[in-house]
């Protein structure tokens, strides 16, 4: 990094991707203020499965997933559900949601996502290389299992988009799941296992440090709420906690939170918060596996991480102020024991989080319509902890008014 400072820049938000790219725009010489209105990872950075799948590239709205909005207007312990009290509020949403399901939509949205996905690994071994960050990140891959061969066949179509973008994965069978993991009840006929990615040990870890490298590395963090956000001249003027603070860049990676902030800079974008559910459950049981495993029939994750083995589930749309419904992943219990039969299915402790997610499965990354002065970073969805470093290094392109290392142009706040 040079010693020269070439702006003032304040990132709002210190999730997993406002603190990535303050990280990185400190390393590319710039002064840089992270805020958030809590603590590092307060909201879903904390509670994922820790996987950076490498290559990603299945939108959440596949063909046939009308399917399963279907059923979750009727079953509220469906793996995606929509509170009746939200559904008003949340058909626009939905409606983009099944028109990104087309499958000429769902192609041209799958290459655009692995644009991004395939520098997902390399953008983290450089982002963490020679820092504590470095403990908690381990090569894994990431392994999806399937009971019935009609689970398997559902993955045709996420399958044909890997093969498409040319992302690397391998289908096994019984066999080669029980030499991955050995621990597994011997139930599962088939399995994806997508290569090169990593595992996180501990998301929240994983963040707390990034906070401590970046003050570590000359940068500052501060607590307070913003409530506005002001372009002034080639400045922007940033309220913290009813004080005015002043930044040559202010970047906006407040997860679901951004949309009011969005909105003030003139940009209307679909983000709502499609929450997730996760169990710890005892300390020792996260010897049982060697990485995230996706039980596809089940559509459950159990993850080893540094405290326990973690179980997440579920996409609820029910708004991100509603009351957390803990009875869908308290109900997967049972499929847990019997998944890994090994496994204390003893709850520890129980959590929800909102993913910020756009009915399109793509993250809004780049400039606000009010000024080139204000960057968006947000709406990663279920890709958040697999998408931050790129989305740090993207958006230190874009400050420095670099060729990037991604065209934004997919990404930009007013293609909706």
């Amino acid at each position: 990094m040079g010693n020269r400072v070439k702006f003032h820049c304040a990132v709002i938000g210190a999730g997993v991707i406002g603190t990535a790219v303050a990280l990185d725009l400190r390393r590319d010489g710039h002064e840089v203020t992270l805020i958030e209105r809590e603590k590092p990872a307060a909201g879903a950075s904390f509670g994922n499965s820790g996987a950076i799948v490498n290559g990603s590239c299945a939108p959440t709205a596949l063909p046939g997933v009308w399917k399963e909005a279907a059923r979750a207007l009727v079953d509220p312990l469906a793996p995606f559900s929509l509170r009746g009290t939200y559904a008003l509020k949340a058909t626009p949403w939905l409606c983009r949601f099944l028109l990104a399901s087309r499958r000429t939509e769902a192609e041209r949205l799958g290459r655009s996502l692995y644009s991004l996905t395939r520098h997902a690994t390399e953008a983290w071994r450089s982002l963490s290389r020679n820092t504590p960050m470095a403990e908690y990140l381990h090569d894994s891959g990431w392994l999806k299992v399937y009971e019935s061969r009609r689970a398997f066949d559902g993955t045709l179509t996420a399958r044909s988009l890997l093969d498409a973008c040319g992302s690397s994965y391998e289908v096994i069978d019984a066999a080669g799941i029980r030499e991955l993991e050995p621990a597994l009840a011997p139930i599962f006929t088939a399995g994806i296992l997508q290569t090169g990615g990593l595992r996180i040990s501990d998301p929240g870890g994983l963040v707390d440090s990034m906070v401590d490298t970046l003050v570590a590395e000359g940068g500052s963090y501060r607590q307070g709420a913003v409530s506005t956000i002001l372009p002034e001249r080639d400045q922007v003027a940033v309220t913290v906690d009813g004080r005015k603070l002043t930044a040559d860049r202010c970047i906006v990676a407040t997860g679901p939170w951004s949309k009011p902030l969005a909105e003030q800079l003139g940009d209307r974008v679909p983000l709502d918060a499609e929450r997730g559910y996760h169990i710890m459950l005892p300390p020792g049981s996260e010897s049982l596996l060697h990485r995230p495993v996706l039980n596809g029939d089940r559509a459950f994750v159990l993850s080893p991480m540094c405290q326990g083995m973690r179980m997440t589930s579920q996409s609820e749309i029910a708004g991100i102020d509603a009351p957390p419904d803990y009875r869908r992943i308290r109900s997967l219990l049972p499929e847990a024991k019997r998944m890994l039969p090994e496994l204390d299915a003893s709850e520890q402790s129980v959590w929800m989080g909102g993913r910020p997610s756009l009915p399109d499965s793509l993250p809004v990354i780049g400039p606000s319509s009010a000024t080139p002065n204000v960057l968006y970073a947000f709406g990663h969805q279920h890709l958040g902890m697999t998408l931050a470093a790129i989305t740090g290094r993207l958006i230190s392109d874009l400050v420095a008014r670099r060729d990037p290392a991604v065209d934004p142009t997919p990404f930009r706040a007013d293609r909706f």
